[in-house]
């Protein structure tokens, strides 16, 4: 058994709530109305994900590699 770690990101919606998106399993996204159900949320899409994958026999993407930096701009909006 392999443990495998995943980045998430939580971008909090107008109408409340938070959608999780993982970048390296394209599609994996879910909701959850707060932190800790969106957490427990992303969690069990993953497993779900990579679940369909083995059961595909595809490659499980890792973030292994990954590096991930903040690129600031200005505009004049």
């Amino acid at each position: 058994m392999r443990v495998l770690s995943y980045r998430v990101r939580l971008r909090k919606e107008p109408e409340g709530g938070y959608t999780v998106i993982v970048p390296s399993l394209p599609g994996c996204i879910t909701y959850g109305e707060t932190v800790e159900e969106s957490m427990a949320m992303a969690k069990e899409a993953i497993e779900a994900y990579i679940e369909s994958l083995e059961a595909h026999g595809e490659e499980i993407p890792t973030d292994e590699g990954v590096v991930e930096s903040t690129v600031t701009v200005e505009t004049h909006a």
